[in-house]
């Protein structure tokens, strides 16, 4: 079994030469294919994280074919998420029980049934079950990557395969808005948004093809039943936390919402002290707990969890802000983002592979700083006039901390993981991230939409003024004017506040007054840029808070990684060797 040393005194950049001498290390041979198999198990990850965000891009279109409604538009994008995330924990054990190659091939056929379905959908509740699905499909698929790279790969090439993983993780959240903004546009075959959709089946074709003549099957080295008490548990706490913090904005924040969350802690509560009985009877829980005593697990995972809460809340803002408030399309949008790609592709494989086996934990702390930075250069620079251009600097340097920040932490997280559990350990990896998201996506509510209900209502009411000056200036009756500036107050503060059903009958009162409408649309630019520029800018101080949370997290990592990853001089293994010998 591989070292599961946890104590911190032992903590060194050379690991002894007694724990040398007396690792077992549980990988088996290299195989001489796994690097083909990694391509293919990249394509798939690629897949699901470009689906997971290019549907975004394609409501409008969805909208105006389908006739969807704001709550069918929110279920076909959030949907998808949810479902993954509830699938992610049983998903990954069930890899470690009956083979990690079988599920993701199950995985990646039911991914592209399942985007067939989509793409043909002929209603809009077709899509939601089909998306429902297609997330399903995802949380098989996606936990077995990374538990299949942790038995595959030898250890001194784990850090490069990370690297890989994560820049093309970041590379497909990324471009997202940039390939559905492209395929949406050329309307290829006259398909529209179904394109988003059906582009995945000849990919996930080649690929579940290929996945059989190259990706080797591992399981656990000894049988294990599946938990479905724990499968039960697990699945009915995550659907109570998750379920409101998804669709909560939705919804209006109900306050059935926060009795769910509520009793999702006393779910969970109970999963715990189930899974310990589990573990005493006979062995097999759903998620062994074991993996929480090593430091470096239970570390990472905090950390993970917080760096995806921060890039949950920031990029659905800055999306927001880009489009909403300065009236980018969504491929300039895109374009715009890559500044952020391109940082983290810098820092990301350059951190596991050459960093981090030279300055270790330092290296992830370094990472929140320059996130930090990139913030501070956001403030001085974001205005209602900034062009992508001026938005470069800031999401760059955001994009270089995340690379050294996000990208190491498996390696962390994995390093005293045994090969038998690499399946649940990576469905709680991944399970994090999905909940990160969510929660940063919840935190917006606070840190975005309420100052921009706030802004929005006071921009609007400081130009009103102006608004009825010109419409009497253009010959509109006093009494008339008065109404038409009321309908322009009325209209926007609910548009900003998200209650657009509120100020309906406003709107239709300025849309039917083709001179007001003219007046009225570009006041309301003039608001949208200075309210959604002013949220903004409380959600990148928010981003502060979660850049000093990530430095302290960071800080109960380990200070480095295990000497059999990385390998270390001679004398100094030699001596660090004898130190332990003597602590032993």
């Amino acid at each position: 079994m591989t070292s599961t040393n946890t104590n911190p005194d032992l903590e060194s950049p050379t690991a002894t030469a007694g724990v040398q001498a007396a690792a077992v290390v549980d990988a088996p041979a290299a195989d001489p294919r796994r690097w083909v198999a990694f391509i293919i198990m990249t394509v798939a990850t690629f897949m699901d994280m470009l689906d997971g965000s290019i549907v975004n891009v394609a409501l409008p279109a969805i909208q105006h074919g389908m006739g969807a409604s704001f709550v069918q538009l929110q279920w076909i994008t959030a949907g998808y998420v949810f479902a993954f995330a509830l699938t992610l924990i049983t998903g990954g054990r069930l890899g470690d029980i009956y083979g990690r190659r079988k599920m993701f091939q199950l995985g990646v056929l039911g991914f592209v049934v399942t985007s067939f379905l989509c793409g043909i959908a002929v209603n809009p509740e077709m899509l939601v079950i089909s998306r429902l699905a297609q997330g399903l499909a995802a949380g098989l698929m996606v936990p077995q990557v990374m538990s299949i790279i942790h038995v595959t790969f030898p250890d001194k090439e784990k850090g490069a395969v990370f690297a890989i993983q994560g820049t093309i993780g970041g590379l497909a959240a990324t471009i997202a808005p940039l390939v559905g903004g492209l395929l949406v546009a050329w309307n290829v075959f006259g398909w529209d948004w179904r394109t988003i959709f059906l582009v995945n089946v000849p990919i996930g074709i080649i690929g579940y093809v290929l996945g059989w003549k190259y990706i080797n099957e591992s399981k656990a080295p000894y049988k294990i039943r599946l938990d479905l008490i724990g499968v039960v548990l697990a699945t009915v706490s995550l659907t109570a936390l998750l379920f409101p913090l998804t669709f909560g904005r939705e919804l209006h924040w109900p306050a059935w919402g926060f009795v769910l969350m509520a009793a999702s802690v006393v779910g969970f509560i109970g999963f715990i002290a189930y899974e310990r009985a589990k573990q005493r009877k006979d062995g097999m829980p759903l998620i062994p707990l074991s993996l929480f005593k090593s430091r470096s697990f239970s570390a990472a995972l905090a950390l993970m969890l917080g760096m995806f809460t921060f890039t949950g809340m920031f990029m659905l803002a800055l999306y927001l802000f880009l489009q909403e408030g300065l009236g980018f399309s969504p491929l300039r949008t895109g374009v715009t983002l890559l500044a952020f790609c391109i940082g983290a592709f810098i820092t990301a494989s350059a951190s596991v592979v050459a960093l981090v086996p030279k300055f270790g934990r330092a290296v992830l702390q370094v990472g929140a700083v320059v996130i930090a930075i990139g913030v501070a250069v956001m403030l001085l620079t974001v205005s209602p006039d900034i062009t992508s251009w001026g938005l470069v600097p800031g999401l760059l340097l955001i994009g270089l901390g995340f690379g050294m920040t996000a990208t190491p932490i498996a390696l962390f997280a994995l390093q005293e993981v045994p090969h038998q559990d690499a399946g649940a350990a990576s469905g709680l990896i991944n399970t994090k991230q999905q909940l990160g998201f969510a929660v940063g996506i919840s935190v917006v509510t606070l840190a975005f939409f309420a100052p921009l209900a706030s802004q929005g209502a006071t921009n609007v009411d400081s130009l009103a003024p102006q608004v009825r000056q010109e419409l009497v200036a253009a010959g509109v009756a006093e009494g008339k004017a008065d109404e038409l500036t009321n309908a322009f107050k009325v209209c926007g503060s609910n548009n900003f506040a998200g209650t657009p059903e509120a100020g309906a009958a406003a709107c239709t009162t300025l849309q039917n007054d083709a001179q007001a409408k003219a007046i009225a649309d570009r006041y309301t630019h003039q608001a949208a840029g200075e309210s959604f520029t002013g949220a903004f800018r409380t959600t990148l101080y928010v981003g502060f808070g979660f850049a000093a949370l990530a430095l302290l997290l960071a800080s109960f990592l380990p200070r480095w990684l295990k000497q059999e990853e990385w390998g270390a001089p001679a004398e100094d293994a030699a001596e660090e060797g004898a130190e332990d010998t003597a602590k032993a």
